[in-house]
């Protein structure tokens, strides 16, 4: 217990050793998981799965690259025309209104609580 978690959160206090290392983690890891299971969906379409019932396995197999790679491509355009088209043409219409209202520079707002 002790050892280990001192070595992978840089002690029990909250600390800058560990924010960073956290920071690290949850930075790292959805990139690392995703690479594997793009390896992993790439090496199953080009070698199949197993078949313990002896059939061959290759009747199931259906190439990866022209049939998918061009589906996630177009829906990717699609996505970034999409995304484009609404931050070029209505960059506000997701924004919030509380943005749009005047400031007063003469009194904090609410949310803002001084430290004294």
């Amino acid at each position: 217990g002790t050892t280990l978690a001192e070595w992978i959160w840089g002690g029990f206090s909250v600390d800058k050793a560990t924010l960073t290392r956290f920071f690290a983690f949850h930075f790292i890891l959805p990139f690392i998981i995703t690479a594997l299971v793009i390896v992993h969906l790439l090496f199953l379409h080009e070698t199949g799965s197993n078949n313990p019932s002896g059939i061959n396995p290759d009747s199931d197999k259906i190439p990866f690259h022209p049939y998918y790679t061009i589906k996630d491509t177009l829906g990717l355009m699609i996505l970034l025309l999409v995304l484009l088209s609404l931050a070029l043409f209505s960059p506000d219409l997701l924004g919030d209104p509380d943005n749009f209202s005047p400031a007063n520079p003469l009194s904090t707002p609410p949310h803002i609580k001084p430290e004294w």
